[in-house]
């Protein structure tokens, strides 16, 4: 059962999801409180005095912070493409050699990871966070619903974060 700012976010998720589509986030929107959940699950927050302003703003602030990104990364592919005179570079000619392989073997570790958690699961997330899939099309692609989509992210973000963990121990 959940208990303060993750209770009174379950209250007003409705309002929250009504409040980020009128400022502009669109399909986002239920992207962006799925974020939202996830953070305050994460979190150990202590007492907020006004919850329900503080909700809202951390709602203000993660849709900003998608925006800027979006943003950001528009700008760096203009920048990749065009200093590259029309043809992407390959990042990883860059990266030493040992470190490339680091990463291949994490990236490995990761997808037996999620592989581990099921086949719908390993999509989900796959095309969630990776293809930026929005939560509602991928419950209408896979026929499931929206909160069965969300779950499948809890279950791979629970699995990611125990992994992370886990590396940053080794």
């Amino acid at each position: 059962m959940a208990t303060g700012l993750s209770a009174i976010f379950m209250t007003h998720r409705a309002a929250l999801l009504r409040f980020l589509r009128a400022r502009g986030a669109g399909d986002d929107a239920e992207d962006l409180l799925q974020d939202m959940w996830m953070k305050l699950e994460a979190k150990d927050l202590g007492p907020v005095a006004d919850p329900l302003p503080y909700l809202y703003r951390m709602a203000n602030n993660l849709m900003l912070d998608r925006y800027r990104s979006s943003t950001r990364r528009e700008r760096r592919e203009q920048d990749w493409a065009g200093g590259a005179g029309g043809v992407m570079a390959d990042p990883s000619d860059d990266v030493p050699v040992d470190d490339r392989l680091i990463l291949n073997q994490r990236l490995d570790e990761a997808r037996s990871v999620l592989r581990a958690l099921g086949p719908r699961v390993e999509l989900v997330f796959r095309r969630f966070r990776i293809e930026g899939v929005g939560q509602k099309v991928i419950a209408e692609e896979l026929g499931v619903s929206l909160t069965t989509v969300e779950k499948d992210l809890q279950k791979a973000y629970r699995a990611m974060i125990a992994l992370k963990q886990k590396l940053d121990t080794e």
